[in-house]
């Protein structure tokens, strides 16, 4: 299913909790959980959960009727299934627990914030079809937190050190004021496509979650020294390609020239492997790479 096509289906999911939730009304008296409506399915999802970073870690499961897309109440997801079980906290054993933590926002794969492990390979949760991953009853989903940010609680992770390092990398278009400034510098076609498609990273870790050369920094204090990873990497050259942003490009280079920078990468690359935009990833490195390398030599021969 292309990206089209699986966001389309996703983005009717966030109603399918409701209409799931309005059908069931029949009680099962042993366990205190709601039955599955007629003609649907049982997926269970196995989900690991903890307190905090390292804190209370335990795994859960719960079992989550779902109605085909085919059937005519749209397709689920694994966001819309975690709403379920938000609306009925009890365990597959019976047990009244807590809801799920987790990070959402726009429910189409644009903001980047609902990334988890989805049965052992990172990607984005509203854009995991349960059709796709679970087509039949009684097959299991795993969740679980991405393992490079710290737990702040079950699936939901702090990726404030993402942020802090397009801040290091001056991941941004400088300009004066916000008054107009008039027409901006025309670019050639060829680089505005590439441009453009460099542009849909939505920073949801993706791809650092899968790079064996970034690894987990709890302490902020480490950051300016660790690796910053493909997607970082990737919207240095995307602002250096733009001619407005070009005017930081010395800034961008000295910091991927800087330990923790572009010559950190092992090649490894997974990025782009997992990346949801399907970014060339690869090539931004390696254009990064090349530019750092020339920064370098020149600074070695006139100093600057």
């Amino acid at each position: 299913m292309s990206n089209a096509a699986t966001i389309a289906a996703a983005a009717t999911a966030a109603t399918t909790a409701a209409t799931i939730a309005s059908t069931q009304t029949a009680m099962d008296a042993s366990t205190g959980r709601s039955k599955p409506p007629s003609g649907s399915r049982t997926v269970r999802f196995r989900i690991k959960r903890s307190d905090g970073h390292n804190k209370n870690v335990r795994w859960e499961e719960f079992d989550v009727p779902v109605t085909s897309g085919s059937e005519g109440s749209g397709s689920a997801n694994v966001i819309s299934c975690l709403q379920h079980i938000a609306a009925n906290p009890v365990t597959r054993d019976g047990r009244r627990t807590t809801p799920i933590a987790y990070d959402a926002g726009c429910l189409e794969e644009v903001c980047g914030s609902c990334t988890m492990v989805i049965n052992g390979k990172v990607r984005q949760a509203c854009s995991c079809l349960i059709d796709d991953y679970a087509p039949n009853n009684g097959d299991v989903i795993t969740l679980e937190p991405m393992t490079k940010f710290p737990t702040i609680r079950d699936l939901w992770v702090d990726r404030a050190r993402l942020f802090a390092t397009l801040k290091r990398t001056s991941a941004w278009v400088p300009i004066d004021g916000t008054y107009a400034l008039g027409a901006g510098p025309k670019e050639k076609p060829d680089e505005q496509q590439i441009r453009y498609k460099l542009s849909e990273c939505m920073s949801c870790g993706c791809c650092l979650e899968a790079c064996p050369q970034y690894t987990l920094e709890e302490d902020a204090k480490d950051w300016d020294k660790a690796f910053v990873g493909a997607a970082v990497i990737s919207q240095a050259r995307y602002f250096n390609m733009q001619p407005t942003g070009a005017t930081l490009k010395k800034e961008r280079l000295d910091a991927l020239s800087a330990p923790g920078g572009v010559s950190d990468c092992g090649n490894a690359q997974n990025c782009v492997q997992v990346c949801p935009k399907e970014i060339p990833l690869t090539e931004s490195i390696a254009a990064m790479g090349r530019q750092v390398t020339v920064h370098r030599i020149k600074q070695f021969f006139v100093g600057r």
